[in-house]
């Protein structure tokens, strides 16, 4: 038996003797089957294709693959007050990932933005002894490899330690952020997903149903998006993947592309 691994979007699945048909998270209108089809692999085949790349984010472990594979989101270590937290997983483990984990304090809680990021986030968990995941409960359906280390929450917000994270919706109905008000620099983080994704400009973020089908978000969504973040403050706003951030001024940088969105679909 073998958990399978979607080539395109990354996602492991339960175990199986043969790869499954279809890959329900690519099938999706806000993903895609690969152009050259659907394409699976192993969490060992990838592991001896790529490795990790690690790098110092402003005093924070950044973690991702190299070289990139599927969506080549990268993971962040956050050391809270009280425990160290995973935000997003990969498709793959390595050992090197673990030491520099371990070395850090190891891990307590794994937290994930939405299902295209869910990878193979029970991996994850097993590797530091079966730590929670915590995940939106209104994702529930796109989990692909149930496991007990699984915890759903529920509302728009849940307080560990000293983040939060808070449902923006949009993407997907349970779409979460991560607000840290104390750090990793000054004025605090928002870690946005891609709930919020940061331009090549890195000056603003804007908001999709489907990033690479290019489905613009519902209004009526940004609109909840807006308001369930407005209270928070935050210095810096960390994108999904390498480079997408927003240094200094990121909480003016959100409330301007929201504005500046808002304004061109209604145009």
């Amino acid at each position: 038996m073998t958990h399978f691994i979607c080539e395109t979007c990354g996602t492991q699945y339960g175990n199986s003797q043969q790869p499954p048909e279809s890959c329900s998270i690519c099938e999706d209108d806000r993903q895609y089957v690969g152009w050259s089809g659907q394409r699976w692999t192993t969490h060992e085949a990838l592991a001896q294709a790529h490795g990790a790349r690690l790098e110092d984010h402003y005093g924070i472990l950044a973690l991702g693959l190299t070289p990139s594979f599927a969506i080549n989101q990268r993971a962040f270590l956050i050391p809270t007050k009280d425990e160290n937290i995973l935000w997003e997983t990969l498709s793959v483990v390595t050992d090197e990932a673990v030491e520099a984990i371990q070395a850090r304090g190891g891990l307590d809680r794994i937290a994930i933005s939405h299902p295209h990021f869910y990878s193979s986030m029970v991996e994850w968990s097993e590797a530091f002894g079966g730590v929670p995941i915590m995940l939106h409960e209104a994702d529930r359906e796109w989990v692909q490899r149930p496991h007990p280390a699984i915890e759903f929450w529920a509302g728009d917000r849940l307080t560990i330690s000293d983040v939060t994270l808070v449902r923006v919706g949009g993407h997907f109905p349970g779409s979460t952020v991560l607000h840290w008000p104390n750090g990793p620099r000054p004025g605090g983080a928002l870690f946005s997903g891609d709930a919020l994704q940061v331009g090549l400009d890195r000056r603003h973020v804007s908001f999709m149903y489907s990033y690479p089908n290019l489905v613009p978000m519902r209004t009526s969504d940004i609109v909840a998006m807006r308001e369930r973040l407005s209270a928070l403050e935050f210095e810096d706003v960390y994108g999904y993947t390498w480079g997408r951030d927003i240094i200094g001024g990121g909480r003016p940088a959100v409330d301007a592309s929201m504005e500046r969105f808002l304004t061109a679909v209604a145009s």
